[in-house]
């Protein structure tokens, strides 16, 4: 199973969104001094009438404690975007 696979599977059994979809901004981050080429600069887009309801801070909690191993070792930025 893939890196983003995980991803994506870990947030479908916590949340159980309609709809997931990951994306890789790590391409457009190269340059910036602080960039690792060993983490990824990632967007989640997730479909959910569950976190529609959840104010924005708590819904970034919530997405940032299902992947907090993540978070910690392969994903250096993470843009969440609800729907």
């Amino acid at each position: 199973m893939s890196f983003f696979d995980q991803i994506k599977e870990k947030i479908i059994k916590s949340i159980n969104p309609k709809n997931i979809i990951l994306i890789d901004n790590s391409s457009l981050h190269t340059k910036h001094k602080s960039f690792d080429s060993n983490k990824y600069h990632l967007k989640i887009i997730i479909e959910s009438e569950k976190l529609k309801k959840m104010d924005k801070i708590t819904v970034h909690r919530k997405i940032f404690s299902i992947l907090k191993d993540e978070m910690q070792s392969k994903i250096h930025a993470l843009e969440i975007e609800i729907k």
